[in-house]
Protein backbone atom coordinates (compact mmCIF):
# COMPACT_ATOMS: atom_id res chain seq x y z
CA UNK A 1 0.00 0.00 0.00
CA UNK A 2 2.82 2.44 0.90
CA UNK A 3 4.44 1.77 -2.46
CA UNK A 4 1.20 2.47 -4.31
CA UNK A 5 0.74 5.75 -2.41
CA UNK A 6 4.30 6.74 -3.23
CA UNK A 7 3.73 6.03 -6.95
CA UNK A 8 0.46 7.99 -6.96
CA UNK A 9 2.12 10.97 -5.31
CA UNK A 10 4.93 10.88 -7.85
CA UNK A 11 2.38 10.90 -10.70
CA UNK A 12 0.51 13.83 -9.16
CA UNK A 13 3.75 15.69 -8.71
CA UNK A 14 4.22 15.44 -12.46
CA UNK A 15 0.79 16.97 -12.91
CA UNK A 16 1.62 19.67 -10.64
CA UNK A 17 4.64 20.93 -12.45
CA UNK A 18 2.03 22.45 -14.68
CA UNK A 19 1.08 25.66 -16.22
CA UNK A 20 -2.25 26.37 -17.67
CA UNK A 21 -1.35 28.15 -20.93
CA UNK A 22 -2.01 28.26 -24.51
CA UNK A 23 0.19 26.17 -26.65
CA UNK A 24 1.62 22.82 -25.76
CA UNK A 25 0.83 19.16 -25.53
CA UNK A 26 3.88 17.06 -24.99
CA UNK A 27 3.65 13.30 -25.22
CA UNK A 28 3.85 11.02 -22.24
CA UNK A 29 3.99 7.31 -21.68
CA UNK A 30 0.71 5.96 -20.43
CA UNK A 31 0.37 3.30 -17.79
CA UNK A 32 -0.82 -0.01 -19.13
CA UNK A 33 -4.27 -1.37 -18.46
CA UNK A 34 -4.71 -4.12 -15.92
CA UNK A 35 -5.05 -3.73 -12.17
CA UNK A 36 -7.00 -0.98 -10.44
CA UNK A 37 -3.67 0.48 -9.30
CA UNK A 38 -2.48 0.75 -12.92
CA UNK A 39 -5.69 2.58 -13.84
CA UNK A 40 -5.19 5.06 -10.98
CA UNK A 41 -1.65 5.75 -12.21
CA UNK A 42 -2.54 6.89 -15.73
CA UNK A 43 -0.74 10.15 -16.48
CA UNK A 44 -2.30 13.57 -16.69
CA UNK A 45 0.41 15.05 -18.91
CA UNK A 46 0.14 14.77 -22.67
CA UNK A 47 -3.61 14.21 -22.31
CA UNK A 48 -6.35 16.51 -23.55
CA UNK A 49 -8.84 16.82 -20.69
CA UNK A 50 -12.40 17.91 -21.41
CA UNK A 51 -13.91 20.00 -18.61
CA UNK A 52 -17.19 18.25 -17.83
CA UNK A 53 -18.58 20.20 -14.90
CA UNK A 54 -17.80 22.59 -12.06
CA UNK A 55 -19.35 22.52 -8.60
CA UNK A 56 -19.32 25.88 -6.79
CA UNK A 57 -21.02 26.58 -3.45
CA UNK A 58 -22.91 23.29 -3.73
CA UNK A 59 -24.32 24.03 -7.20
CA UNK A 60 -23.08 22.00 -10.19
CA UNK A 61 -22.64 23.79 -13.53
CA UNK A 62 -22.14 22.01 -16.83
CA UNK A 63 -19.01 23.33 -18.52
CA UNK A 64 -19.44 25.06 -21.91
CA UNK A 65 -18.80 23.07 -25.07
CA UNK A 66 -15.11 23.26 -25.90
CA UNK A 67 -13.84 23.86 -22.36
CA UNK A 68 -10.62 21.88 -22.06
CA UNK A 69 -7.18 21.61 -20.52
CA UNK A 70 -4.09 19.90 -21.92
CA UNK A 71 -1.17 19.52 -19.53
CA UNK A 72 2.36 19.37 -20.95
CA UNK A 73 5.34 17.63 -19.44
CA UNK A 74 7.26 20.88 -19.82
CA UNK A 75 5.01 22.50 -17.22
CA UNK A 76 2.83 24.16 -19.84
CA UNK A 77 -0.63 23.35 -21.06
CA UNK A 78 -3.32 24.56 -23.40
CA UNK A 79 -6.67 25.62 -22.06
CA UNK A 80 -10.05 27.07 -22.89
CA UNK A 81 -12.78 28.15 -20.50
CA UNK A 82 -15.34 27.48 -23.24
CA UNK A 83 -15.18 30.85 -25.00
CA UNK A 84 -11.73 32.23 -24.20
CA UNK A 85 -8.31 30.61 -24.27
CA UNK A 86 -6.08 31.08 -21.23
CA UNK A 87 -2.59 30.46 -19.89
CA UNK A 88 -1.09 30.69 -16.44
CA UNK A 89 1.72 29.47 -14.23
CA UNK A 90 1.31 26.90 -11.48
CA UNK A 91 3.22 26.15 -8.28
CA UNK A 92 2.88 22.65 -6.86
CA UNK A 93 3.76 20.59 -3.82
CA UNK A 94 2.97 16.90 -4.08
CA UNK A 95 -0.67 16.61 -5.12
CA UNK A 96 -1.27 20.33 -4.42
CA UNK A 97 -1.57 22.66 -7.38
CA UNK A 98 -1.67 26.46 -7.29
CA UNK A 99 -2.52 28.21 -10.54
CA UNK A 100 -1.29 31.76 -10.98
CA UNK A 101 -3.02 34.71 -12.56
CA UNK A 102 -4.11 33.64 -16.07
CA UNK A 103 -3.68 35.49 -19.32
CA UNK A 104 -6.78 35.13 -21.49
CA UNK A 105 -8.19 36.14 -24.82
CA UNK A 106 -11.01 38.70 -24.68
CA UNK A 107 -13.79 37.25 -26.80
CA UNK A 108 -17.46 37.59 -25.89
CA UNK A 109 -19.87 34.69 -26.40
CA UNK A 110 -23.56 34.32 -25.57
CA UNK A 111 -24.71 34.73 -21.96
CA UNK A 112 -25.06 31.02 -21.21
CA UNK A 113 -21.54 30.24 -22.42
CA UNK A 114 -20.09 33.19 -20.49
CA UNK A 115 -21.84 32.06 -17.29
CA UNK A 116 -20.31 28.58 -17.65
CA UNK A 117 -16.93 30.09 -18.49
CA UNK A 118 -17.07 32.22 -15.35
CA UNK A 119 -17.65 29.11 -13.21
CA UNK A 120 -14.72 27.25 -14.79
CA UNK A 121 -12.31 30.19 -14.48
CA UNK A 122 -13.36 30.94 -10.90
CA UNK A 123 -12.75 27.34 -9.78
CA UNK A 124 -9.37 27.01 -11.51
CA UNK A 125 -8.20 30.29 -9.95
CA UNK A 126 -9.35 29.42 -6.43
CA UNK A 127 -5.90 29.14 -4.88
CA UNK A 128 -4.59 25.73 -3.91
CA UNK A 129 -6.17 22.75 -5.69
CA UNK A 130 -5.89 19.07 -4.84
CA UNK A 131 -5.45 16.82 -7.91
CA UNK A 132 -6.92 13.33 -8.00
CA UNK A 133 -6.52 11.10 -11.08
CA UNK A 134 -8.50 7.87 -11.46
CA UNK A 135 -8.55 6.08 -14.77
CA UNK A 136 -9.55 8.55 -17.46
CA UNK A 137 -10.85 11.17 -15.03
CA UNK A 138 -9.20 14.08 -13.24
CA UNK A 139 -10.75 15.97 -10.32
CA UNK A 140 -9.37 19.27 -9.05
CA UNK A 141 -10.70 20.26 -5.61
CA UNK A 142 -10.40 23.67 -3.93
CA UNK A 143 -9.77 24.19 -0.22
CA UNK A 144 -13.47 25.03 0.23
CA UNK A 145 -14.60 21.80 -1.45
CA UNK A 146 -15.52 23.18 -4.88
CA UNK A 147 -14.53 20.86 -7.72
CA UNK A 148 -13.64 20.83 -11.40
CA UNK A 149 -14.28 17.46 -13.04
CA UNK A 150 -12.51 16.55 -16.27
CA UNK A 151 -12.35 13.48 -18.47
CA UNK A 152 -9.83 12.23 -21.01
CA UNK A 153 -10.98 13.15 -24.52
CA UNK A 154 -10.42 11.59 -27.92
CA UNK A 155 -10.66 13.52 -31.18
CA UNK A 156 -14.25 13.97 -32.31
CA UNK A 157 -14.98 12.49 -35.75
CA UNK A 158 -15.17 14.99 -38.60
CA UNK A 159 -18.16 13.27 -40.15
CA UNK A 160 -21.48 13.12 -38.36
CA UNK A 161 -20.51 15.67 -35.70
CA UNK A 162 -22.42 18.92 -35.36
CA UNK A 163 -19.68 21.55 -35.27
CA UNK A 164 -20.80 24.75 -33.51
CA UNK A 165 -18.89 27.70 -34.98
CA UNK A 166 -17.06 29.86 -32.42
CA UNK A 167 -14.90 31.95 -34.78
CA UNK A 168 -15.44 34.38 -36.49
CA UNK A 169 -16.99 36.42 -33.70
CA UNK A 170 -20.68 37.14 -34.07
CA UNK A 171 -21.45 33.82 -35.76
CA UNK A 172 -24.28 33.23 -33.30
CA UNK A 173 -25.79 29.76 -33.74
CA UNK A 174 -23.78 28.93 -36.87
CA UNK A 175 -23.00 25.24 -37.23
CA UNK A 176 -21.82 22.72 -39.83
CA UNK A 177 -22.20 18.95 -40.21
CA UNK A 178 -20.12 16.97 -42.70
CA UNK A 179 -21.69 13.83 -44.16
CA UNK A 180 -19.71 10.81 -45.31
CA UNK A 181 -21.74 10.97 -48.52
CA UNK A 182 -19.77 14.05 -49.55
CA UNK A 183 -21.93 16.96 -48.42
CA UNK A 184 -21.97 19.61 -45.70
CA UNK A 185 -25.07 21.23 -44.26
CA UNK A 186 -25.88 23.62 -41.46
CA UNK A 187 -26.38 27.29 -40.73
CA UNK A 188 -24.02 30.21 -41.32
CA UNK A 189 -25.50 32.38 -38.58
CA UNK A 190 -28.56 33.54 -40.46
CA UNK A 191 -29.16 31.30 -43.46
CA UNK A 192 -29.23 27.53 -43.92
CA UNK A 193 -26.49 26.16 -46.17
CA UNK A 194 -25.85 23.00 -48.21
CA UNK A 195 -22.86 22.21 -50.42
CA UNK A 196 -20.70 19.40 -51.71
CA UNK A 197 -17.72 18.57 -49.49
CA UNK A 198 -14.88 16.32 -50.60
CA UNK A 199 -12.44 15.30 -47.84
CA UNK A 200 -8.97 14.15 -48.84
CA UNK A 201 -5.46 14.28 -47.35
CA UNK A 202 -6.22 16.77 -44.59
CA UNK A 203 -8.15 19.11 -46.88
CA UNK A 204 -11.83 19.74 -47.60
CA UNK A 205 -12.95 21.00 -51.01
CA UNK A 206 -16.27 22.82 -50.65
CA UNK A 207 -18.56 23.45 -53.59
CA UNK A 208 -20.76 26.44 -54.31
CA UNK A 209 -23.11 26.96 -51.34
CA UNK A 210 -26.87 26.72 -51.64
CA UNK A 211 -28.29 29.28 -49.19
CA UNK A 212 -31.70 30.38 -48.00
CA UNK A 213 -32.37 34.10 -48.44
CA UNK A 214 -33.14 35.50 -45.02
CA UNK A 215 -31.85 38.85 -43.75
CA UNK A 216 -30.66 39.14 -40.14
CA UNK A 217 -29.00 41.78 -37.98
CA UNK A 218 -25.74 43.24 -39.26
CA UNK A 219 -23.41 41.30 -36.93
CA UNK A 220 -24.85 37.96 -38.06
CA UNK A 221 -24.68 38.94 -41.72
CA UNK A 222 -21.04 40.04 -41.34
CA UNK A 223 -20.11 36.70 -39.77
CA UNK A 224 -22.08 34.85 -42.44
CA UNK A 225 -20.24 36.64 -45.22
CA UNK A 226 -16.93 35.61 -43.62
CA UNK A 227 -18.07 31.97 -43.39
CA UNK A 228 -19.24 31.99 -46.99
CA UNK A 229 -15.62 32.60 -48.07
CA UNK A 230 -14.87 29.00 -47.07
CA UNK A 231 -16.98 27.73 -49.95
CA UNK A 232 -16.12 27.25 -53.62
CA UNK A 233 -12.54 26.42 -52.65
CA UNK A 234 -10.29 24.14 -50.62
CA UNK A 235 -9.54 24.48 -46.92
CA UNK A 236 -7.03 22.69 -44.71
CA UNK A 237 -8.70 21.10 -41.69
CA UNK A 238 -7.52 19.81 -38.33
CA UNK A 239 -9.40 18.17 -35.48
CA UNK A 240 -7.87 18.52 -32.02
CA UNK A 241 -10.06 16.91 -29.37
CA UNK A 242 -13.44 18.56 -29.80
CA UNK A 243 -12.14 21.54 -31.79
CA UNK A 244 -12.21 21.78 -35.60
CA UNK A 245 -10.11 24.37 -37.42
CA UNK A 246 -10.67 25.15 -41.11
CA UNK A 247 -8.18 27.36 -42.93
CA UNK A 248 -8.97 28.29 -46.52
CA UNK A 249 -6.50 29.20 -49.24
CA UNK A 250 -7.75 32.79 -49.11
CA UNK A 251 -6.79 33.05 -45.43
CA UNK A 252 -10.23 32.59 -43.88
CA UNK A 253 -9.98 30.69 -40.59
CA UNK A 254 -13.00 29.15 -38.92
CA UNK A 255 -13.04 27.39 -35.56
CA UNK A 256 -15.83 25.19 -34.27
CA UNK A 257 -16.42 22.87 -31.30
CA UNK A 258 -18.23 19.56 -31.27
CA UNK A 259 -21.69 19.79 -29.76
CA UNK A 260 -22.18 17.66 -26.66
Amino acid sequence: MDRQKHTSRRTLAAVAVLVVPLAAACGSEKAGAGSGAAEAERPVTGVRWTVDSVTLDGATHRAPDGAHLTLGEDGRATGSYGCNLFEARVRTDGDRVRIGEPETTLRACDDQVMAGESAVSRALAAGELKADVTGGRLTLTTASGDTVRLSEAEDSPLHGTRWNVTTPDGAGSAHLTFDEGGTVSGNLGCNQVNAEATVRDGHITLGLPSLTRMMCEDSLMDAERALTKLFNGTARYAVDGDTLTLTSQNGTEVRAVAAR
